[in-house]
C-alpha cells in the first residue's frame, strides 16, 4: 500500500534539505538544523495541508538527527526514524545513481511512500539527560586511556617536564569521571523509572551498574518493542547466515545493522555473563560442544542478555535462572535442545503441561 504523501529529510549538521511527496509531484526546501530551523520546518509542513498521519521519514544520523526528530514528533507529526541501511538498499533497488542532499531528499520520501514504517518515540527528559552524561562519562574514559598511553610512551624516554603535565591531566580525568559516574547514579535515583528498569537489570549477573545505565541512556523504554528478538535486531546482535546453494555455506556472524553503542557496551557484560550466568553458561557450553569459536559464542551471549533484560523489565520481575532456562531457546533458525525422560509435568515448546507431553513423556529445556 503506497501513502499518497510523504515527507523525507536528509539530515546534515547545518541544514535539513526536504522533500514533500504527493503522489507523482515533489516540493523541496532548505531549512536550517537549528531549534529556530525546526520551527520554521514545521510551519512550512502545516501550509502545506498534509495530514498528521503523514510519514515523515529521516535516517538515523545521531544527534543531528535526533533534534529534528524530537521537535518534530513533539509538534504532533508521524515520525520515523530508520536505519540508514534501509535508504541505502532502496537506492540501490532504484538504481540510483546522484548523490546530492537534494537527490536523498527526494529518495527518503519515495521511500517514505512505499515502506512499511514504525513510528519513532521521543527519549523522555530523563532519558536524554541520562544519554548525555553516559555519553560525556565515555568521551573521559577515552580520554583518560589516550592520555595513559602517552604516559607510557614518554616512560620509556628521557624524564622530561611533558610527563608531569601529562600525569596532572590524568589526575583531573580521574577526579572528573568519579564524579560523573556519582552523577549517573544520582540521576538515576531520582527517576522513579530509571531507577525500577536499573534494579531490575542489575539482578541479572553480567550486568552491572555501568552496563545498565548505558542500556537504559541508548534505548529507553524497551517496552515499546514487539518481541525480545525486534530488541535484539534494533541493537545488532541477531545471526547473520550466509548459506546458498551448494557453494557458499559460510560461519554465521552478527548482523552489526543496529545501534553500534549499545552493542558496544553489551560486550563486556556477555563475556562475564557466560562464566557467571547460568542461563548463559548453559547455553554457551551447548554452543562449545558445536564447535562455535569463543568470539561467536560472545556473540550469542550478548543476545541472551537482550532476550533477559527484555524479559525482566517486560514482566516486571528480577531474573530467576529456573524460568530462563526453561522452554525452547530458538535463535534465528538454530535450535539448542535439552531433553529429559519424564513421566510427570513438562514444559515443551514454551508451554506447561500439567501430564506428560503428549510426543512422548519429555521435558524440553
Amino acid at each position: 500500500m503506497m501513502n499518497e504523501h510523504a515527507v523525507g529529510i536528509d539530515v546534515s549538521k547545518k541544514k535539513l534539505d526536504i522533500c514533500v511527496a504527493t503522489a507523482n509531484k515533489v516540493k523541496t526546501k532548505v531549512f536550517k538544523n537549528t531549534p529556530a530551523g525546526h520551527d520554521d520546518l514545521d510551519s512550512w509542513l502545516r501550509q502545506r495541508h498534509l495530514p498528521k498521519t503523514t510519514p515523515v521519514v529521516l535516517e538515523a544520523t545521531g544527534p543531528y538527527s535526533e533534534r529534528v526528530a524530537t521537535a518534530l514528533a513533539d509538534a504532533g507529526w508521524a515520525v520515523s526514524v530508520v536505519n540508514p541501511a534501509r535508504i541505502t538498499g532502496f537506492a540501490q533497488s532504484e538504481l540510483s545513481r546522484n548523490k546530492t542532499d537534494k537527490a536523498d531528499a527526494r529518495l527518503i520520501a519515495r521511500f517514505a511512500q512505499k515502506a512499511e514504517l514504525q513510528l519513532w518515540q521521543p527519549p523522555s527528559l530523563a532519558v536524554r539527560e541520562l544519554r548525555a552524561l553516559v555519553d560525556r562519562l565515555q568521551a573521559l574514559i577515552d580520554m583518560r586511556q589516550q592520555e595513559l598511553n602517552r604516559l607510557e610512551a614518554l616512560d620509556q624516554g628521557s624524564t622530561t617536564s611533558v610527563r608531569d603535565m601529562v600525569k596532572d591531566h590524568v589526575d583531573w580525568l580521574n577526579t572528573q569521571i568519579k564524579k560523573i559516574q556519582s552523577d549517573i547514579d544520582d540521576h538515576i535515583d531520582g527517576s522513579p523509572e530509571l531507577k525500577h528498569d536499573a534494579e531490575l537489570m542489575e539482578s541479572i549477573p553480567g550486568i552491572g551498574k555501568r552496563a545498565s545505565s548505558q542500556f537504559l541512556a541508548y534505548i529507553g523504554d524497551v517496552r515499546r518493542f514487539k518481541s525480545a528478538k525486534a530488541l535484539a535486531a534494533f541493537i545488532g546482535v541477531t545471526p547473520r547466515q550466509k548459506q546458498s546453494g551448494t557453494s557458499l555455506n559460510g560461519r554465521s556472524s552478527l548482523s552489526r545493522a543496529g545501534h553500534a553503542a549499545a552493542r558496544k557496551a553489551l560486550f563486556m557484560p556477555g563475556m562475564v555473563a557466560k562464566r557467571h550466568n547460568p542461563a548463559v553458561i548453559a547455553m554457551a557450553k551447548r554452543l562449545e560442544q558445536r564447535g562455535l569459536t569463543p568470539k561467536a559464542i560472545v556473540g550469542a551471549s550478548m543476545r541472551k542478555l537482550v532476550h533477559l533484560i527484555y524479559g525482566v523489565l517486560k514482566s516486571g520481575e528480577p531474573f530467576k535462572a529456573e524460568i530462563s532456562m526453561a522452554g525452547l531457546e530458538i535463535q534465528e533458525g538454530i535450535s539448542y535442545i535439552q531433553v529429559q525422560i519424564s513421566n510427570g509435568p513438562c514444559v515443551a515448546n514454551g508451554r506447561f503441561y500439567s501430564q506428560p507431553h503428549p510426543s512422548g513423556d519429555v521435558n524440553i529445556f
